[in-house]
C-alpha cells in the first residue's frame, strides 16, 4: 500500500529517510523506467530496452537490472553495485504531486508515508531547524523535477518511434554455467534494418530532435547483457 501526501515542513520537520539501498527497502527490482535525458549515464551501465506500460498499454523505456520478477543484479550486501542508480528508483520515496493553485495545476513534491525509507529515527533529514528544506531535499526535487520533464519527453520520443514503426519485439534465451536456461520475454528492441533504411529527411528529424543519438545509446548498451548475464552466474555460484 501507499500513502502519497503532500510534504510539508510542518507536518514532516522530523521525518528521515533511509538512503542505503537493500531489497528490504524496495530495491529488488528487474527493471528501471529511464527516459532520454538519463540515456547518456544510464547506457554506460545498463542494457535498455522498452517495455509496454500495463496499465495505458503505452511503451515505456526501461534499464535492466534482471532476469526475472524481485531480480536486482545490481543491488549486493554493500548496497548498489553500480556508479549510478536510475532516476526513477533514486527518487523514491518522493514523487510529484499536482496542486490546484489559482485554477492551475501547479507540480509539488508528494512523499509515500507507507514507504520504509520513511521514519524519524535514521537517514537524511528533509528540513532543517528553520523549516528549511535540506541540500538532500533539494536534491530530490531537481530530481523529481528532471523525472517529470524526462517522461513528458519521453512520449514524444516514443511516438516518434512508434510513427517510424522502429520497435520490435524480440526474445533473448540466456543459458547459464549451471545449465539453467531464463527466457526474457516481454520486451522490445529497436530494429536496426529499419533504422538503417530510414531516409535522410527522417534521420533529419531524429537528430534534430536528439533522438537518433538516444537510439543508438540504446544499441550500444545492449553490449552491457553480456555482464548483466555474468553478474547472474555469479549470484547463482555464491548461492
Amino acid at each position: 500500500m501507499s500513502q502519497h501526501v503532500l510534504l510539508n515542513s510542518e507536518q514532516h520537520r522530523n521525518i528521515r529517510v533511509r538512503t542505503q539501498r537493500s531489497a528490504e527497502l524496495g530495491d529488488n527490482l528487474m527493471f528501471a523506467v529511464t527516459f532520454v535525458e538519463e540515456l547518456r549515464t544510464i547506457q554506460a551501465h545498463y542494457p535498455v530496452f522498452f517495455q509496454k506500460d500495463p496499465q495505458s498499454g503505452e511503451f515505456q523505456c526501461v534499464a535492466l537490472l534482471g532476469f526475472e520478477q524481485g531480480e536486482n543484479l545490481f543491488l549486493t550486501d554493500q548496497g548498489w553495485d553500480a556508479p549510478h542508480i536510475p532516476v526513477l528508483i533514486e527518487r523514491l520515496p518522493f514523487l510529484i504531486g499536482l496542486q490546484n493553485k489559482g485554477g492551475e495545476q501547479e507540480r509539488m513534491v508528494h512523499i509515500d508515508m507507507d514507504n520504509p525509507r520513511v521514519n524519524e529515527e535514521e537517514g537524511e533529514a528533509l528540513f532543517n531547524q528553520f523549516g528549511s528544506p535540506t541540500e538532500y531535499l533539494q536534491r530530490i526535487s531537481a530530481l523529481l523535477e528532471a523525472t517529470h520533464l524526462g517522461l513528458q519527453e519521453n512520449k514524444s520520443f516514443l511516438g516518434m518511434l512508434n510513427e517510424l514503426t522502429l520497435i520490435e519485439s524480440f526474445s533473448l534465451d540466456v543459458e547459464l554455467n549451471n545449465g539453467s536456461q531464463h527466457q526474457l520475454l516481454g520486451f522490445y528492441t529497436i530494429n536496426e534494418d529499419k533504422l538503417a533504411q530510414l531516409s535522410g529527411a527522417q534521420l533529419q528529424m531524429l537528430h534534430e530532435k536528439g533522438y537518433l543519438q538516444a537510439l543508438y545509446m540504446i544499441l550500444a548498451s545492449h553490449s552491457h547483457l553480456k555482464s548483466l548475464i555474468a553478474r547472474k552466474n555469479q549470484r547463482l555460484e555464491q548461492g
